[in-house]
């Protein structure tokens, strides 16, 4: 009774604003304009900064990432990631201590190099001092990380541990926000999404009134970012 008093309430609701606005439910041209609108994925205005080449891209990525106070480092192969994750932890006095996904892309990291590195995989607990995720890519018109939920990249590492370390694909990194979401649409189908799609544009941070500026409020306080070249 209560599900439908509820739908009866929404209907009204709903006929109120199609009488005042001078429209029925059923106009084919509406239906017509709702579904290309659906489908079609027209793009917005591009600005000029998303239509470079792809590595005058990357690297306005990369420029626009260290301005949000990250930290970006290149690696020309996967296995090279572990040398500066413990580069990283030991410039920055961390725990020598990761959390991450199941994304296979990380096992490719040869972990061998970095052996004293404790790693244990799941969501995020709150005592995790560093996450490692996988980018599912990275947006250069503002300097953004794409993630994907799901067990390969939990979204509590995203949000808990106060160091993040976000792998991404050079090959990955797209001009404009639409170049993200039509690969999401390659990937997951069309209409289909993951349950969380999180953007990351450097570390989490706020101010007061006063303009006190304050770093990890929300989320991390650090965010290395490592862009592999070779992929």
């Amino acid at each position: 009774m209560t599900v439908r008093a509820t739908s009866s309430s929404r209907e009204r609701i709903l006929g109120r604003i199609r009488s005042s606005i001078g429209v029925s439910a059923d106009e084919a041209d509406r239906r017509v304009r709702s579904q290309k609108r659906l489908y079609d994925h027209d793009a917005h205005i591009i600005p000029s900064r998303s239509q470079k080449s792809h590595l005058e891209l990357v690297h306005q990525f990369e420029d626009i990432l260290i301005g949000q106070a990250a930290t970006v480092r290149r690696v020309s192969e996967m296995t090279d990631v572990s040398n500066v994750i413990a580069a990283y932890l030991r410039e920055h006095n961390l725990p020598a201590r990761l959390r991450q996904g199941l994304d296979p892309r990380l096992e490719e990291i040869n972990w061998s190099a970095a052996p004293h590195i404790d790693r244990l995989t799941g969501p995020a607990h709150p005592d995790d001092t560093a996450g490692l995720s996988h980018a599912f890519a990275g947006v250069s018109e503002t300097g953004t990380l794409v993630m994907v939920s799901g067990p390969a990249n939990p979204t509590t590492l995203n949000f808990l541990p106060e160091t993040h370390i976000v792998v991404v694909s050079q090959s990955e990194i797209v001009g404009p926000y639409e170049g993200a979401w039509t690969r999401v649409r390659e990937v997951f189908g069309e209409r289909t999404m993951p349950r969380t799609i999180n953007m990351i544009s450097g570390p989490s941070r706020t101010a007061d009134i006063e303009q006190t500026l304050i770093m990890g409020a929300h989320g991390p306080k650090r965010l290395l970012v490592i862009i592999n070249q070779n992929s």
